[in-house]
């Protein structure tokens, strides 16, 4: 075993010299996050511009009152009302630019509506309309179709022969009755990351092949350079230098989606759940990674080859995976995405993020581990490529 920790040791400390490991482990991925996260973080979040509004109503008609009371309370949009004298005055206003919209309410709106028929509020749209005035129009609408309701309500009981004095009960009932369907802020899903978490997951797991390439890579690059001859010819077995090429390219891996995880968390403001689960999961992803890395050293012929070899699967696992946008598929094309280490990776940290520990997360495990397995019998049946070149 000594003669392991000497080469790792070695190693490691010559691909921490070497700067393109820090830069693509650790530099490159960072600098995708934020410009992701600068670019498309604040897609969901959606301000709303105050709007001005010109209002044309009958005095002392209560019911008009309540209506454009009932249309201003909203708490999405700021909106400052603008009293005009008539309708001509509201479209003015809003045909010069001074308003967004104009809301036009007919004299005689309380006796229409309490008579049962509908009354037309009219709604005058400017070229400096926008989706607060949208919001606006459509509150309007439901606060319309609320007092309208009510006066159906009375009217229909009239006609059914309730008292009249129960005729305002039933209004009122009609006019404030709650919604059928109740809608309640609540957390995502235990297996969903947000946008932001999605992102550093997704970049961490992406760049986890080029770091694991560094370490097991090594052995083409040593082997072009007759540093490896030199190193089988040593008393020692052979497969101690295989197992050290694995052990940095391991520590390699632990240590990068460590750091990642840890920085972009702290960048992002995003956390991914208790330490323990979360160090399972980067310990089988990283088992996984070595595994394929290793398979793709033994049919590469070259160096070269391999680090082709190795972006190639990187972007198409880290792609399907949702690295840089959530993929949705079923059927077998589904199937075969969910067998993605880097897809279980990140299903895995979705599950710890809503509060899932050890035990709530043995399916993604169960895949990461299962392809490292599989990737390490096949790095061990497929030809050597470069040592029969």
């Amino acid at each position: 075993m000594r003669h392991i920790w000497i080469m790792t040791a070695s190693d490691l400390r010559q691909r921490v010299r070497d700067k393109s490991v820090i830069i693509f482990a650790l530099v490159v991925p960072l600098a995708l996050m934020f410009v992701f996260d600068l670019t498309f973080g604040g897609a969901g979040d959606i301000e709303l511009d105050p709007v001005d509004v010109a209002v044309s109503a009958p005095a002392d008609d209560q019911l008009a009152a309540g209506l454009l009371d009932g249309t201003f309370a909203v708490d999405a949009v700021e909106v400052t009302r603008v009293d005009a004298a008539d309708a001509d005055e509201v479209r003015s206003l809003v045909d010069s630019g001074e308003v967004a919209l104009g809301v036009i309410v007919p004299d005689g709106f309380g006796e229409t509506l309490t008579s049962g028929a509908g009354p037309v509020v009219q709604v005058v749209e400017g070229e400096a309309s926008n989706l607060s005035s949208s919001v606006v129009i459509t509150v309007l609408e439901a606060v319309l179709d609320r007092l309208t309701s009510a006066t159906v309500a009375a009217t229909a009981g009239a006609v059914a022969g309730v008292p009249h004095e129960e005729l305002a009960a039933v209004a009122e009932a009609a006019a404030t009755a709650g919604p059928r369907l109740a809608v309640t802020e609540g957390e995502a899903s235990t297996e969903q990351l947000s946008f932001s978490g999605s992102l550093v997951a997704g970049q961490a797991g992406l760049f986890l092949l080029f770091t694991v390439g560094f370490g097991v890579l090594g052995l083409l690059a040593e082997r072009e350079q007759g540093t490896l001859a030199r190193l089988q010819s040593m008393p020692m077995r052979p497969g101690l230098i295989v197992a050290a090429k694995g052990l940095v390219a391991y520590i390699l891996g632990v240590v990068a989606t460590a750091v990642l995880l840890t920085v972009g968390g702290m960048f992002f403001d995003v956390g991914f759940g208790a330490l323990l689960p979360i160090a399972v999961l980067v310990l089988c992803v990283v088992a996984s990674a070595v595994s394929l890395v290793f398979v793709i050293a033994r049919l590469a012929r070259t160096a070269e080859q391999a680090q082709i070899s190795q972006s190639i699967l990187g972007m198409v696992l880290g792609m399907s995976a949702g690295a840089f946008f959530p993929i949705t598929a079923g059927g077998f094309l589904g199937t075969l995405i969910d067998l993605n280490p880097i897809a279980a990776f990140m299903h895995g940290l979705g599950i710890t993020t809503g509060g899932g520990g050890v035990g709530d997360i043995g399916q993604p495990v169960a895949i990461m581990l299962g392809f490292a397995v599989l990737a390490a019998a096949a790095s061990r049946l497929v030809p050597d490529r470069g040592a029969a070149s």
